[in-house]
C-alpha cells in the first residue's frame, strides 16, 4: 500500500492516533512461501529474529540451508500521518548481492544460494544438533587466535570491496573456531561507482571506526588489545585500490 492521499478518513485516524497495525504472518505461513518458490524442501525452527527480517532452518533435500525472510511491510508509527510501507523485496536483494560479492571476493561470508523476491537462501553454519553460535554467547578457547582471525576478516571483506557496517559481537558466528561475517544489510561497497570515491570511502572509514570500536570493547572480556587502529591501516590499505584520482 502506497503512501498515497486515497487512504479513507478512518484510515488517516487510526494513523493519527497509533491503532492501526496488520497482522505478521505465522510460522506456517511463512513455511510455505519458501516451499512455494523452492529455496527449500523443508522448513523448521525460525532461528534468530530482527527488526525486519527472519532466518529460518532449511533443509533442500539431505542439505541444511538457511533462508532469510525480510518482513513484508512495517505498521506506521504515531502521529507520522501516513503508512510507509517499504519494498522488503529490494532490501532482500540488496543484502544478496551484498553477500554474493563478499563470497566472491573470497570474504569469509555464508555462501550464497538463490533470492525470490523478499527471500534468499545461504549456507547454513553449525552442526546437524546446533547451529553456529554468535561471537557475543560464544566462550572462545583460544581468543588470541580468534582477534587475529577477526582483524584478517575484516581486511578480507574490504578486499572484497564489502564494508560491514554493522560489525558487533551479535553479526559474527563462531564457526569452526573461525569468524563468519553475518547480516551485510547496510554493508557498504567501496568499489560502487554512483557517487563520488571519496564520500564512499569517508562512509566506510567511519562505519568500519564504529565496528572496530565495538569489538574492542568485547575483547576486553578476554584482557586482549583489539586495536582499531590497526585495523583501519589494514583495510584502508584494500579501499586505496578502489580510489579514483
Amino acid at each position: 500500500m502506497p503512501n498515497e492521499a486515497y487512504l479513507d478518513k478512518s484510515v488517516h485516524w487510526k494513523v493519527r492516533t497509533g491503532q492501526i497495525g496488520f497482522a505478521e504472518p505465522t510460522h506456517g505461513e511463512v513455511a510455505d512461501a519458501i516451499l512455494d518458490v523452492g529455496l527449500a524442501t523443508e522448513v523448521g525452527q525460525r532461528l534468530g529474529s530482527g527488526k525486519e527480517a527472519d532466518v529460518y532452518l532449511c533443509r533442500d533435500g539431505t542439505k541444511l540451508l538457511v533462508v532469510k525472510v525480510y518482513r513484508q511491510y512495517r505498521t506506521a508509527h504515531r502521529g507520522e500521518g501516513s503508512i510507509r510501507l517499504e519494498s522488503m523485496g529490494r532490501r532482500a536483494s540488496r543484502e544478496y548481492e551484498l553477500l554474493c560479492y563478499a563470497h566472491q571476493g573470497g570474504a569469509r561470508v555464508p555462501e550464497p544460494g538463490r533470492r525470490v523476491e523478499n527471500m534468499f537462501s545461504m549456507q547454513y553454519l553449525g552442526t546437524p544438533e546446533s547451529p553456529a553460535p554468535m561471537l557475543q554467547h560464544a566462550v572462545l578457547p583460544q581468543p588470541e587466535r580468534f582477534l587475529e582471525a577477526t582483524a584478517a576478516g575484516i581486511e578480507g571483506l574490504a578486499e572484497a570491496g564489502i564494508v560491514h557496517s554493522d560489525l558487533s559481537p551479535f553479526n559474527i558466528l563462531v564457526h569452526r573456531d573461525l569468524p563468519w561475517f553475518i547480516d551485510l544489510a547496510a554493508g557498504l561497497r567501496v568499489d560502487r561507482l554512483g557517487q563520488p570515491p571519496w564520500v564512499r570511502l569517508h562512509e566506510a572509514l567511519r562505519a568500519l571506526e564504529h565496528g572496530a570500536a565495538t569489538l574492542q570493547r568485547y575483547f576486553r572480556r578476554y584482557d586482549l588489545a583489539f586495536e582499531p587502529a590497526d585495523v583501519i591501516v589494514r583495510a584502508r590499505a584494500q579501499f586505496d585500490r578502489y580510489r579514483l584520482e
